[in-house]
């Protein structure tokens, strides 16, 4: 049985359907339609788009009810059917959720002004709001949702309406700015959300409509710390296209789920789409982020550890003979690590010639990813132990804490240390289902920051149950960092934690704007961490477009788009070139202010990592 709507906000994060209108439409219900009538007319496909929302993933349904209120009805000739509309789409709702699934009551403005601005009386509007709203509450909802309000004055309106029919309802409340309304540090926004902060009524405040993920990340941004109220987001499909003369949303489901994630990590506490997002963009959002968060919500708080009554913590191997890398760490020297990702395959000859060649070029380490993208590949740990066994180069171990608990970790950990890997990247890492892996649950006992104070323990001769080791690990533990990210406080704010949890160097996202990495810099700069910036070179402008537009927090500047524009129109080859001159343009910009590089070469290319590390 679902819990109060509101105590299960306090669980985490919840995850809303999308668009009810598009789907209607998709399924030939024309535009001149009442869509909520079809709750009368064709209750089995309102039911069948609830259905499949859920199958996606959702654990929240809206009725079908958003513009079911008199004023607007009247337009149809169903004024009078107001009640009737709104208990009938509740109903719908409620028999597809069953006892686990939450239904929203759908509320959206009356759709004319109200005085003394327009001509319907306010007394008009709250007859309205009270006709819909009792309809909703008499078929069975858990909360009233009213959204796209362009008013906040209606939105409150509406607000202390449903607070006189009911005291106990939650009410999850939304407002919409157009694009036009942003900028300026989002005043309007922040405005906006205050007041729903200020006003008892409101349980849950939040955006939607109007604008898509970019935009609405960076309302949330804006809010998120001006706030103590859950947020919720629903952002469209982007902006509309006319295609064949149709409207139509072109932001993909992979592109909403990148969001998802952002949303997720600048503290969004209900996710959900608006316009144009169908089961399709829930569903990969679900896989984005649901068991990504049930992770971190039921992560154990692992402390670092300085000291313990009764038992005597032993002194860390010395940093600089911990490893090859400490060691350069620890005098300051220029380090060069290059990324090769384990194969699909189970066999490591091909890696294992690229480590060889990289060792040759007199290439500082290799960096060994960890599942990346939640891909299942041959074991990133057996691939570190054969190339530094078989290349006579050192690996940087990527260490991630979706797969395995903490029972796991430790013997992980043990275990690689005693077949002589000395360093590790420690990162949270994508949830499972980011992979396409359906039915795999990602673990996360512990996020990156409390694997590092597990590492640390380990490093002092204690293990996770503070029992005493017979000797020490020598670990050198590293973790990463996205100075792109938009919400920038948090990730400063996280880099400081990590570096309380023990963390001894830092591995950055690839830079492409380097004022954004020296701003990070100067941030963290009380932390004493070494950066090592992670660094991309383009493989051609198509590449460029996809990580600069797809991928949040990858913050390509213009100036850079058009050079590989121009270089890629002339020629693949071009284009690779000009990646690599550019990559060793931003190296030339930064070294005085980093230790060193990663270099993470498109398709695991070497030459064209040792092209970007030539003269360097």
């Amino acid at each position: 049985m679902r819990k109060g709507y509101l105590d299960r906000l306090k669980d985490g994060v919840l995850l809303f359907d999308g668009a009810m209108g598009t789907m209607l439409y998709s399924r030939g219900v024309f535009l001149n339609r009442c869509y909520e009538e079809t709750v009368l007319s064709n209750p089995q496909l309102v039911r069948k788009i609830h259905m499949e929302y859920l199958e996606a993933g959702a654990q929240a349904i809206e009725t079908n009810s958003f513009g079911a209120n008199p004023i607007k009805l009247a337009g149809y000739g169903l004024s009078e059917k107001t009640e009737e509309i709104n208990r009938a789409a509740a109903r719908i709702a409620r028999e597809v959720a069953g006892d686990e699934i939450y239904v929203a009551g759908s509320v959206g403005p009356i759709g004319v002004s109200i005085e003394p601005f327009g001509r319907i009386k306010r007394e008009e509007a709250e007859e309205a709001f009270k006709r819909q709203v009792s309809g909703l509450l008499e078929g069975g909802v858990d909360l009233i949702l009213f959204e796209t309000f362009k008013s906040v004055d209606e939105l409150i309106l509406a607000v202390s309406v449903c607070r006189k029919l009911s005291g106990e309802i939650p009410i999850q409340a939304q407002f919409t700015l157009g694009p036009d309304k942003l900028g300026d540090g989002n005043t309007e926004v922040v405005n906006s959300a205050l007041r729903l902060e200020e006003n008892d009524g409101v349980d849950v405040l939040g955006m939607n409509c109007s604008v898509g993920p970019a935009d609405m990340l960076d309302m949330l941004v804006s809010v998120r710390n001006r706030v103590s109220k859950p947020i919720s987001l629903m952002p469209n499909a982007g902006f509309p296209r006319e295609v064949d003369g149709r409207l139509m949303y072109l932001a993909s489901p992979e592109y909403f789920a990148e969001y998802a994630k952002q949303f997720l990590e600048a503290g969004a506490n209900v996710i959900g789409g608006c316009c144009g997002t169908t089961p399709a963009h829930i569903g990969e959002m679900a896989k984005a982020i649901l068991s990504l968060d049930s992770g971190r919500r039921s992560s154990f708080h692992i402390e670092r550890v300085t000291e313990i009554e009764g038992e005597e913590l032993k002194e860390p191997v010395k940093f600089s003979e911990r490893s090859r890398l400490g060691y350069a760490l620890d005098r300051g020297d220029w380090i060069v690590s290059v990324e090769l990702v384990p194969p699909l395959s189970s066999d490591l000859s091909k890696i294992i010639a690229k480590a060889k060649e990289l060792y040759r070029h007199n290439i500082t380490c290799i960096n060994i990813p960890d599942g990346p993208r939640a891909s299942s590949r041959i074991s990133s740990m057996i691939t570190a132990i054969e190339i530094e066994r078989n290349a006579k180069i050192e690996t940087i171990l990527h260490y991630c804490c979706r797969d395995r608990n903490l029972i796991g970790m430790q013997s992980d950990l043990l275990g690689a240390h005693a077949a002589g890997l000395r360093n590790l990247l420690i990162i949270t890492g994508d949830p499972p289902k980011t992979g396409g892996y359906i039915e795999a649950k990602g673990v996360f006992d512990v996020d990156s920051i409390g694997l590092t104070a597990l590492a640390d323990r380990l490093n002092r001769g204690m293990d996770l149950g503070k029992n005493p080791l017979p000797e020490t690990t020598s670990f050198v533990l590293g973790v990463g960092a996205n100075p792109a990210t938009p919400d920038f406080n948090r990730e400063v704010e996280r880099t400081f934690k990590k570096r309380e949890a023990g963390a001894e160097y830092l591995i950055t996202q690839p830079v492409f704007d380097v004022d954004l990495l020296f701003k990070f810099l100067k941030a963290i700069e009380d932390t004493g961490l070494p950066v090592i910036a992670g660094v991309w070179p383009l493989a051609s402008y198509r590449n460029a477009l996809f990580l600069n537009n797809e991928v949040p927090g990858v913050n390509i500047p213009e100036e850079i788009m058009k050079r590989m524009e121009r270089a890629s129109s002339e020629s693949k080859e071009r284009g690779r070139e000009e990646g690599i001159v550019i990559a060793r343009e931003i190296i030339d910009k930064i070294r005085g202010s980093v230790r060193g590089v990663q270099i993470s070469p498109p398709f695991g290319n070497i030459s064209t990592a040792l092209k970007v590390a030539e003269g360097f």
